[in-house]
């Protein structure tokens, strides 16, 4: 007979939360496959030439290139891979320039940590090419490495570009493959959405639109990505853009689908899944749907955007002239990059995240200097994985390092004892390769467990120290670790805040404004708000942009969750609120439709009042560490089409206060 655990020994729901694992996609067999060729060739290459540590090195720039090998499209794998071995490989040059001369390599290591901290808040891929250029940077700084200066960039940036090589091989036959596949599910999304959208579970519907604007958001960053190159002369991007556009409607219908509380007929969700089938395959023939007649304002509205995505979806030419960028046309290359720049030096986050960073690198390397430390680089490499700001709670990362770091010490023990060094070491890496990009959708903590005796493996390589390697690995990670929770965590309480708190806030003045432009802007001409002068295109850029900013918001405050009292406890407070403002803007989207089909506007003084309330809020989460006591006295037509929006408001405003 089984029984309970005492209440004492019931495990936080933050622990539980870090150690459950995330859940991941099917395995992908080419990215497995390239992880053992690009990891294990470089090792069996460097034998061959009676060069076994240079094959190592080549190794470690290859396990960079696995660890970046996450894109779906061939352009986006260019620069997650190629990029962030650029930046790698200045990052090893500046460390071995400044090998073994104390202080000064203190200083160099401090410096680069701070830039790497600060490029980091760009975006996912100056994130990863920050990373390499601390990572790098710290191995040069405390490795005697092989040959001269320029042998290891070298062969590390080798080891990536091969990895680089092999994720390109069939580029020339599925062109445009993960691009189609991209767009297709952000489609069959849209179906889930429209499937949940009558069933009366809020939790699920939530869900579904949060799947939906992630979709949305990595189909549009896939094309506009290289569309910024092609600028509209590429046929099969500009339909890929125009079926992207198309579907918008749609999503913007479902809000007013769940306020109707009136279930679509299953044929609706089934003709988006069929258009998704045919975007995938390429087919342009005649999509032989067959819809329903609608019999209220919300199914005209559905049945209309429907008919005209069918229409756009199988359409072989497309006119690009007509066609906007929901999200804006990505600005040159040049353009970006100083911009980026820019924002990276006035950013108060960038610099707040560097100088984390370098003051965790600092008092690493400054410890290891005073101190005998066996393999002391580890010191630091510990704290670059664990201390990276825009990577997730920096407590649950050290958490899980420390607990992956055992369990891949136990794995890495068995293959040290028992494998003999030399060409036995190249099947052993075909075995371990593939569990990095197989182990790392599962989470940190099971991405450290296989990193760990890979580079155990490679390190046994560059100096035969074999099991010895095992307990400095271990030590010199938990201190990492311990400097990391000290300096990077307990020292900055108001961290959550700064991730999650001015992001909401500002989130919440966002939707203030979309309201106001959902209804013709702020209607100054006029006692009612209608279309006039509205830029369509204007309007759904701001929806896409403001659903996206909330995706980013509810993704941090999740991982905030994760982190034990008082700050996840904080975070969960303010969590339906974050619910809440996700609701008032399809609470908005809904009574657009509404409008768009025949329902009369509001006038110009509800939603004057409703971005009052609105703002008034934003205000209160900005100024507040806890949530506040605010007024909730909406009133206006119980006919309007606001009212439901007005009731979303008014409840936000409500969970807003103290209990």
């Amino acid at each position: 007979m089984s029984r309970e655990f005492p209440i004492g020994l019931t495990p936080p729901d933050w622990l539980v939360r870090n150690l459950r694992p995330q859940q991941a996609a099917p395995l992908n067999r080419a990215a497995l496959l390239r992880a053992a060729l690009g990891m294990s060739l470089p090792l069996a290459l460097g034998l061959a030439a009676g060069q076994p540590a240079y094959g190592a090195l080549a190794s470690m720039g290859a396990l960079s290139g696995v660890i970046g090998d996450t894109a779906d499209a061939y352009r986006m794998r260019i620069l997650n891979i190629a990029v962030p071995q650029l930046f790698g490989a200045v990052g090893v040059t500046a460390g071995s320039l400044v090998y073994g001369q104390g202080w000064l390599t203190v200083a160099v290591v401090t410096g680069i940590a701070l830039v790497s901290g600060m490029i980091s808040t760009i975006g996912a891929v100056s994130s990863v090419s920050g990373l390499l250029l601390l990572l790098n940077s710290v191995i040069g700084a405390g490795l005697p490495l092989p040959g001269p200066w320029w042998l290891t960039p070298v062969l590390m940036t080798g080891g990536g570009l091969l990895v680089l090589l092999l994720a390109l091989l069939a580029w020339p036959l599925r062109s445009g493959v993960p691009e189609r596949s991209a767009v297709a599910a952000a489609y069959r999304t849209v179906a889930d959405l429209l499937t949940v959208s009558d069933t009366g579970d809020g939790e699920a519907y939530d869900r579904a639109r949060h799947t939906v604007t992630q979709s949305l958001d990595q189909s549009y960053d896939l094309i506009l990505a290289r569309r910024a190159r092609y600028h509209g002369r590429n046929r099969e991007l500009t339909r890929l853009l125009a079926q992207l556009n198309a579907i918008t409607p749609v999503v913007e219908a479902a809000p007013a689908v769940r306020l109707a509380a009136k279930p679509l007929p299953p044929e609706v969700p089934a003709a988006v899944r069929h258009l998704a089938d045919a975007i995938e395959t390429g087919y342009t023939g005649p999509t032989g749907l067959h819809l329903p007649e609608p019999v209220n304002e919300t199914g005209r509205a559905v049945d209309h955007a429907l008919r005209h995505v069918a229409e756009v979806a199988t359409s072989p030419d497309v006119d690009p002239r007509g066609i906007d960028d929901r999200l804006g046309r990505p600005a040159a290359l040049g353009v970006r990059t100083a911009r980026a720049a820019r924002n990276v030096v006035l950013s108060a986050n960038s610099w707040r995240y560097g100088i984390r960073l370098a003051l965790c690198i600092g008092i690493a390397q400054a410890l290891v200097s005073l101190i005998p430390v066996p393999r002391s680089y580890w010191v630091a490499l510990t704290i670059t994985f664990v201390l990276k700001p825009d990577f997730g709670s920096v407590f649950s990362r050290a958490l899980l390092r420390a607990l992956g770091t055992v369990a891949g010490l136990v794995v890495a023990a068995t293959v040290l004892a028992l494998v003999p060094r030399g060409w036995w070491d190249v099947p052993v890496m075909m075995v371990l390769a593939p569990l990095i990009p197989a182990l790392t959708p599962r989470g940190y903590g099971f991405q450290t467990a296989a990193i760990t005796p890979v580079i155990l493996l490679l390190s046994d390589v560059l100096n035969h120290q074999g099991t010895a390697l095992l307990l400095p690995r271990l030590l010199d990670s938990l201190m990492g670790c311990a400097i990391a929770l000290v300096a990077g965590y307990l020292l900055w309480p108001e961290s959550w805040r700064t991730r999650v708190g001015d992001r909401l806030a500002d989130a919440v003045a966002d939707t203030a404004a979309y309201v106001e432009l959902a209804f013709g802007g702020s209607g100054r001409a006029g006692t009612e708000v209608g279309d006039q002068g509205v830029d369509h295109a204007a309007r759904a850029r701001m929806r896409r942009r403001l659903y996206r900013d909330l995706s980013t918001i509810r993704t941090e405050f999740q991982r905030a969750l994760t982190e034990p009292p008082p700050t996840g406890r904080r975070a969960a407070a303010w969590w339906p609120l974050v619910v809440a403002v996700e609701r008032i803007v399809d609470a908005t989207t809904a009574a657009r439709v509404r409008v768009r089909h025949g329902a009369p506007p509001p006038s110009r003084a509800e939603v004057d009042q409703v971005a009052l309330q609105l703002r008034e809020l934003a205000a209160g989460v900005r100024e507040s560490e806890t949530l506040i006591a605010v007024r909730t006295d909406l009133t206006g037509p119980p006919d309007s089409v606001l009212e439901p929006l007005r009731q979303e408001v008014a409840a936000a405003r409500a969970i807003a206060s103290p209990h």
